[in-house]
């Protein structure tokens, strides 16, 4: 039953990506899975409910690879750089290799909203396990890890549109890397000077 889940949903995806939301229908994605209407409407009952499952499909490969970096053998500092990074490459990669969902992506970005909560409730949760390793290890120094990590969190979120459309400008990936590394060790390193608002 799961394998004609997953059948199904990818080949929404690609519809989707082909034609765009609007154009693809439920009858598209029944013909061309060689599943049939019935089986199609068996696990999904509308073609909004296969679009949030193609949403929910991309958002959990990322869950994966951000949660293989979280668990990595390597200091906190570096799986934290390699977490923003993997996180603004993967939502990137997700975004143009979907074609015209793309455009839907961005057009109703409300609706991404409410499908991304578990993944951006996982990953505050990943956030607060690496930097409570780096406090435990004494390469961090931060006192309120909950709110650091809703911080750390929103600050990428915040990034995720300017760095796919190119706003955020480098001539490679890899020379956005020591930016992001000098920006957590500057936020949460122990040797960090601490500022004081209004000092």
């Amino acid at each position: 039953m799961q394998k004609t889940k997953d059948l199904l949903i990818d080949v929404a995806r690609q519809l989707f990506a082909k034609r765009g939301f609007e154009d693809t229908t439920m009858n598209d994605i029944a013909i061309e899975s060689g599943k049939g209407r019935r089986t199609l409407y068996t696990y999904f009952s509308s073609k909004e409910e296969i679009y949030f499952a193609v949403i929910q499909n991309e958002l959990n490969r990322l869950t994966k690879r951000l949660d293989d970096i979280t668990h990595m053998d390597a200091p906190p500092e570096k799986k934290m750089v390699q977490l923003i990074f993997a996180h603004l490459e993967a939502v990137k990669d997700a975004v143009y290799r979907n074609g015209n969902l793309r455009a839907e992506f961005f057009r109703d970005i409300w609706k991404v909203e409410a499908v991304r909560k578990d993944f951006d409730r996982n990953e505050i949760i990943m956030l607060r396990r690496i930097i409570n390793e780096g406090n435990d290890k004494g390469d961090f120094d931060v006192r309120n890890v909950k709110l650091m990590a809703v911080i750390t969190h929103y600050c990428i979120k915040g990034c995720e549109v300017p760095y796919i459309y190119g706003r955020i400008v480098v001539n490679s990936p890899e020379e956005l890397y020591p930016y992001i590394k000098n920006l957590v060790h500057k936020a949460l390193s122990s040797e960090r000077t601490e500022f004081v608002y209004g000092g």
